[in-house]
Formats: C-alpha cells, structure tokens, sequence
C-alpha cells in the first residue's frame, strides 16, 4: 500500500472513530434515583453521583479544578453555551426553568397563561433534553415565597408530567424558599410527578434533615442554594441595617452547616452552594463567593476542602477583627457629621503573603428586593476614607445624615481577599 493510500485509509479511520466519539457525547445520560443503604443515591450513567455543585455560571473552569462536579442554573437562557461549557470541563448541569411567580403578578387561575406557560417550556425542553451535560430540570425558582394560590403547584406537576414524558432521562425537581409543612403537604397531594424536592436554606442549614423528615418527605432531596446567614436571620441595627459575617465568620458556618447536613444526610443527593459568582443583594459582598474583579474568598477554600478534601496550595487572607472608632459592629455605631474616626483591622495570611488593603464606603442600600431579585449597587462616596497605614484608615463621616456601610477588601496579591463591612449611622 502506498504511502498516499494509507494516509487516506488512517484519515478515515479516524474520521469514523471521531464521529462515533462524537455522537456518543451527544447522547443523553442517565440520571435515577435508587432508594438503599436506607436512604437515596444518585446514579449518572449507571455509577453513583454525588452532586457537588455551586449555583451560578461564572468561573466554572475553578470549580471543576477545586473539586466541584455541577452547576445550577435559574433558567434555560444562554443554555447551549452553559451546557457545552459543562460538558467541555466535565460538568453536569441542573437547568432552572423559568415559571411564573405570583409575587411578579403571574395568575395561576388565568388557564390561557399557563397554558402558554407550558407550551413555551415544552420547547426549551425540546432544546436541550439530549445534551450530555444535562443531569436535572429545576421547574421554577422559589414558587412558594410570598405567594398565595396552590394552583401553581398543579402547574409545577403538569410541567412534570410532560417533561418526563419528552425526556425520560432526567431528574425533575422544584426549589422551595425555606421547609415549609404546608408546602410539603401540597407537593405531596398535587405534585407526585416529581423526582425529589430542592430546598434553599441559609442559617437553619444544619437542622434541614430533622425538618425534612419530620415533615413526612419520603423521597430525596438536594438543597440548591446555601451558604451565609440570610440577611433576614441576622442581627440587624437599630436603624434597620442588617449585619453581614464577615468572609472568614462565613467560612466557618459554611463548613460547619455542610458537614451537619448535607454531608451526613442519607436522604440528600447533594448540593449547589450560592453563589459562584458575585452580585448586588443587600451589599456587594453578601453572597458572593468573589469580588467584581474576580477574587475568591475564604470560604472558596472552605469549599475546595469540602469537595476534595484538601485546601489549596494557597490560602486567603482571615479577617480577625474589624473596629470603626474602636467599636464592633454590633456596639452599633453613630457618628457626628463631618468629623473623623478611624478604622482598624487585624488580618492574617496562612501564607505570609504580602497584604493590600483598600477600603470603600457606600451609602446603606435602599433598593431591597426579595427572593434574590436583581437590585442596583450603591454608588461609592469618593474620598471619605484615606489609608494610615496597612492596617489602619481615617474615615470622615458624611455631612449628609444617614445610613453607610464602610467596606474593606484585603488581597494577597495571588487572587484571594478577606471582606468585611461595618454599618453605622451619620447622626446630627
């Protein structure tokens, strides 16, 4: 055989194998739950998988390096991008399906809406029932906050019914703000076509399994979004401030809340920490797992720990303490008009790395939404505050009396930062 033959004949050779490859990554997997061991387990492809998730679609390429093994998303937009992305890294995917939300003025009792509401959902599950990277449907975000019509959860079992008879491959599920009795009630009355529920859950993470069980819930379950104290559960100031943990308080109950609940609960599948990115929900720093520009802080490591079972190479910075005019931020702070205070901290680096500090102050949000809905950041009060040194400012308080938050951010220089801030009030 001639050289020429042969390269023709290897070409086709491995034309054929990559288009077998090909095909076969395109063909869904599997995903069922098995009752045993009395409790549940997750079977992808036929092996167990245990969901080790973050919600968010930013910086997955991390998540994968640091242990994780899916995300979540809240609805089907960008899908194929998030879906190939996931299956580029070797990522699952729990795809959120946008549903009507009472509190956003959707009718449950309109039958031409939710009619239509199925319609245009059966087409998104058209759109991506086959991806590979797909492992679960998410119908609805959070339907039982605020709202008062249990129609909506014949709704959700319609969604079900007809995702499961279009796409027998894949979990169906519905993520509940909070464990709710009567909620259960009528998910179990109305709503037998799902596969388990998802439940979000903040500060009361670690008592989740007793709740669940003493709910009467028989089947699995995963918790979907976790992670700090809610702004809702916290202390708050007399004027109404909620008071934020700082990263390194965070850290600590993410760790904690995981390894009582999550990690120890037979009947849980796993989990999807909130959030793998960064966002604007009562300040900047909140629920992020990052900064706008990208930083992680500790409790990314607290994560890579709980997913792998080893800490990063690299550690980030932990906040010891945080003082504005020597006081803590629950000693809630006033200060007069004009004048200046400072501003102290004690931080240490696991590492000895060389630290930067720099420090903001933002007038305390006004625009407060609920259940996660998008709300506007702050704009920055430009030179109110002026370093001492490394760990140590001057803050002058605004003329203008009020509610502020001064922040402080402090970088390693290797992409990791320690975040806190302390809430006070400008009084005449």
């Amino acid at each position: 055989m001639n050289f020429s033959a042969l390269t023709t004949l290897s070409f086709l050779v491995l034309f054929s194998i990559d288009s077998t490859a090909l095909a076969q990554q395109q063909e869904p997997v599997k995903a069922e739950i098995i009752k045993q061991d009395g409790g549940y387990t997750l079977f992808r492809g036929g092996k167990p998988y245990f969901i080790k998730g973050a919600g968010g679609t930013d910086y997955m390429d991390r998540l994968k390096a640091y242990g994780g093994n899916s995300i979540r998303t809240w609805t089907t937009t960008n899908g194929q991008k998030v879906l190939d992305d996931a299956q580029r890294l070797g990522l699952t995917v729990t795809m959120g399906i946008g549903v009507g939300i009472e509190r956003h003025g959707f009718n449950y009792e309109d039958s031409a809406a939710v009619a239509s509401q199925l319609d245009r959902i059966r087409d998104e599950v058209l759109k991506y029932k086959d991806h590979p990277a797909l492992l679960a449907w998410g119908i609805g975000n959070e339907l039982n906050l605020e709202y008062k019509n249990p129609k909506v959860w014949d709704a959700v079992n319609d969604i079900a019914k007809m995702i499961h008879q279009i796409d027998p491959n894949h979990l169906v599920t519905t993520m509940l703000a909070g464990i709710n009795q009567r909620e259960i009630d009528y998910i179990k009355e109305k709503c037998p076509a799902l596969d388990l529920i998802s439940v979000q859950v903040y500060g009361g993470l670690a008592a989740v399994p007793d709740q669940i069980k003493a709910t009467g819930w028989e089947k699995a379950y995963m918790v979907t979004e976790w992670g700090p104290t809610g702004h809702w559960e916290g202390p708050q100031t007399p004027w109404k401030a909620s008071v934020e943990e700082t990263s390194s308080e965070k850290a600590v109950v993410y760790k904690s809340r995981y390894e009582a609940s999550i990690l120890k609960d037979k009947h849980c599948i796993g989990s999807y920490v909130f959030l793998w990115g960064q966002k604007q929900e009562r300040t900047p720093t909140w629920y992020g797992l990052f900064t706008e520009a990208g930083e992680e802080n500790e409790v990314v490591d607290v994560m890579q720990y709980l997913w792998s079972g080893k800490w990063p190479e690299n550690r980030a910075p932990h906040l010891d303490s945080f003082r504005l005019d020597d006081k803590k931020v629950l000693d809630f702070i006033y200060l007069s008009p004009g004048k200046s205070y400072s501003a102290t901290i004690r931080v240490t680096d696991p590492d000895m790395d060389k630290l930067t500090t720099r420090w903001e102050l933002l007038p305390e949000s006004t625009d407060l939404k609920t259940g996660g809905d998008r709300e506007i950041r702050p704009k920055p009060i430009p030179g109110m505050v002026k370093n001492a040194s490394f760990d140590k400012a001057m803050v002058t308080a605004p003329d203008q009396e009020g509610a502020y938050r001064l922040f402080i951010y402090v970088s390693d220089g290797n992409n990791n930062v320690a975040t806190a801030n302390i809430p006070f009030f400008v009084k005449k």
